[in-house]
C-alpha cells in the first residue's frame, strides 16, 4: 500500500509527459497524447487531489517522491493551456497578415470554454444522393445553415446564398465515412456556413484517381443543386482531415476552379514520392501498406506520375486558393513535416497562406473542439473562413 501513492503519480507524470514528446508508434499511446493534450486540464484534477491527499497523511516513505511527481504531471497536464494562451495572443495578427482583415470571430482562446460539456443543438441535417463519374450512386450530408446567421455574409444585390464547406473525411484511404464528426459540421452549420461532408470510394478497391473524382463529381452536384440548397456556387471551401486533407489540398489545387476560395488541411500528408520514402510497415498505421492501397502499389518510375497527380506541393500554382494547414507537432501518425513543406512551396509560390503549429498536439486533435488545440483551430478556420468568402 506505501507505493500506491507513488505509482499512481507516476503513472500520471507518465501521462504528462505525452505534452511535450512525441508518443510511440503504438496506437493506444497516440489516443493517450489526444487525451493529454486536449482533455490535460481535466486530467490535471488527479495530480492535485493525489497530492492533496498525500499531504494529509502522515509521513511516510514516498511521500516527498509522490509530490514531486504530482507537481510533474500538474504542470506537464496544464502545458498545452498555457501553449495555446501564449499563441493566442499573436495568432490574430498573424492571421491577418496572411489573408487580410476580416471580421471578429471573438477571442482565440477562452479558459471559460475548456470545462465546457457539450455542444450546440444539431443543425438540419439531409443525407443527399450524387451520382460518381461512372453514374453509380454516392453520398452527402448537407448541413443547412442557420438563416439567422447568414447576415454575416453581406451581398450587394440579389442574395447569392450562403458559402458551402466541403467536409472530405478521413480514415487512411481504405477507411471513415462523412459521419465523421457531425457536431463540428453543426457549429459551422449554426454559422451561417452550409456544410455538405462527402463521400468517396475507398482503397483497396478503389485507387487514385477515384477519390479525386468522387470529391469533384459532388462539387458538381452542389453547384447545380445551389439554389435549392440556399448555397453560393461561386464561395465554396474544401475542409478535410487527415487523408480527407490531402484530398482537399490535391483536389483543390488540381480542379484551377475559382469557386474554390480556400483550402483547409489538417495534419495531412502532400508530396505523395515523400510520403512513400518516408513510410513503413512497423508504424501505427502500416504507412507502407495505406500507400500501396491507395496508387495500386509501391511508388516506381512507372507510377511515379500518379504519385505526384496526387501531390497537392506539386499542383501548386501561383493562382492557387489561399491554403490554412494545421498541425500537431507530436503528431504520430502523419509527420509534420508535411505541412512544413508545403508552407515553403506555398511561400516560394506567394500563395496566401497560414501554418497553424501546435507544439503539444497530435492527429486528431480536434476530437476535443473546446480544448486548448481545438480553440486556436476553430479560430483559425473560422478567421480564415470569413477572409476567403467575404
Amino acid at each position: 500500500m506505501k507505493f500506491l501513492f507513488p505509482l499512481l503519480a507516476l503513472l500520471l507524470a507518465g501521462v504528462s509527459l505525452l505534452t511535450m514528446v512525441r508518443a510511440p508508434d503504438w496506437m493506444w499511446a497516440w489516443k493517450l497524447t489526444i487525451l493529454a493534450g486536449e482533455f490535460g486540464h481535466w486530467l490535471a484534477l488527479l495530480p492535485l487531489g493525489l497530492a492533496l491527499v498525500n499531504g494529509l497523511r502522515p509521513a511516510s516513505e514516498g511521500r516527498t517522491l509522490t509530490l514531486a511527481l504530482c507537481g510533474i504531471a500538474f504542470i506537464g497536464l496544464l502545458r498545452p493551456v498555457y501553449s495555446a494562451y501564449r499563441q493566442s495572443a499573436h495568432l490574430p495578427a498573424e492571421l491577418t497578415a496572411a489573408f487580410g482583415e476580416a471580421a471578429p470571430a471573438g477571442p482565440a482562446f477562452e479558459p471559460s470554454r475548456l470545462y465546457r460539456l457539450g455542444g450546440g443543438p444539431p443543425a438540419a441535417m439531409t443525407t443527399e444522393v450524387f451520382a460518381r463519374p461512372d453514374g453509380q450512386e454516392l453520398k452527402l450530408d448537407f448541413y443547412a445553415p442557420l438563416r439567422a446567421s447568414v447576415e454575416k455574409f453581406p451581398d450587394p444585390g440579389p442574395r447569392r446564398g450562403a458559402p458551402c464547406l466541403v467536409v472530405i473525411h478521413g480514415g487512411g484511404w481504405d477507411g471513415g465515412d462523412r459521419t465523421q464528426l457531425a457536431g463540428w459540421n453543426s457549429r459551422w452549420a449554426a454559422r451561417g456556413y452550409a456544410v455538405a461532408a462527402v463521400s468517396y470510394r475507398l482503397a483497396p478497391h478503389w485507387i487514385w484517381p477515384a477519390q479525386r473524382e468522387d470529391v469533384l463529381a459532388a462539387i458538381t452536384w452542389l453547384k447545380a443543386q445551389a439554389g435549392q440548397l440556399g448555397i453560393d456556387p461561386t464561395r465554396l471551401v474544401l475542409v478535410g482531415r487527415s487523408a480527407g486533407g490531402q484530398l482537399a489540398a490535391a483536389v483543390g489545387y488540381g480542379a484551377r476552379d475559382p469557386a474554390i476560395r480556400g483550402v483547409v488541411a489538417l495534419y495531412a500528408p502532400h508530396d505523395m514520392p515523400f510520403v512513400w520514402s518516408v513510410s513503413r510497415e512497423d508504424d501505427a498505421l502500416n504507412s507502407a501498406k495505406l500507400m500501396r492501397q491507395y496508387f495500386g502499389g509501391p511508388l516506381t518510375a512507372e507510377n511515379r506520375d500518379l504519385y505526384v497527380s496526387a501531390s497537392s506541393q506539386s499542383l501548386a500554382r501561383a493562382d492557387s486558393p489561399p491554403t490554412l494547414l494545421i498541425h500537431g507537432e507530436l503528431d504520430t501518425l502523419s509527420w509534420d513535416r508535411h505541412s512544413e513543406r508545403l508552407t515553403t512551396r506555398l511561400a516560394e509560390l506567394h500563395v496566401p497562406h497560414y501554418y497553424l503549429r501546435l507544439p503539444w498536439a497530435t492527429h486528431g486533435f480536434d476530437f476535443n473542439p473546446d480544448g486548448p488545440g481545438g480553440q486556436l483551430n476553430d479560430y483559425a478556420i473560422d478567421r480564415f473562413l470569413t477572409a476567403v468568402t467575404r
